[in-house]
């Protein structure tokens, strides 16, 4: 299981499952492009192959990693699971969010995030919902995103 969490700002270009939302009000701020939804899928796979976390192995005090696309980090945790002997076979994935509404990019993310894990579209779930208006998701100060992987060995 995978959890992330970032701090929403205005003026800033949002990241999300590997696209940018055009026109979203506020973006995520972070040491890399903060895509939260990457991130917790990256925890999802290192965590159930016991190889830590993303946090291990891209460091946010790194000055590699700044402002680095997470595109990068989910390829090179795909390739970790791989060289370990493992195989992704899906994700299962929530993001909490007030706005933008996301359900419309969810097929694009899926486009972008399923080569990357070397897995099919159909083996990776995005779902999406809100905070009711609660706490910081609620107030639109946070994004977080909760991912589930399951890994198999080869």
């Amino acid at each position: 299981m995978g959890f992330d969490v970032h701090q929403l700002e205005a003026d800033r270009d949002f990241y999300l499952g590997g696209i940018k939302l055009e026109g979203a009000p506020k973006g995520a701020v972070g040491h890399s492009d903060a895509d939260v939804l990457i991130h917790a899928i990256c925890d999802a796979i290192l965590g159930a192959a016991n190889l830590g976390d993303i946090g291990h192995h891209f460091s946010n005090t790194d000055v590699r990693w700044k402002g680095k696309d997470s595109k990068y980090f989910l390829e090179e945790v795909t390739r970790m699971v791989h060289a370990n002997g493992w195989t992704i076979g899906n994700v299962d994935c929530t993001v909490c969010l007030e706005k933008p509404k996301i359900n419309p990019h969810i097929g694009a993310m899926k486009k972008v995030l399923a080569p990357l894990m070397k897995i099919g579209e159909d083996d990776v779930s995005i779902k999406a919902t809100t905070n009711e208006t609660l706490g910081y998701v609620g107030r639109d100060e946070g994004v977080l995103a909760y991912a589930v992987a399951l890994i198999q060995k080869y």
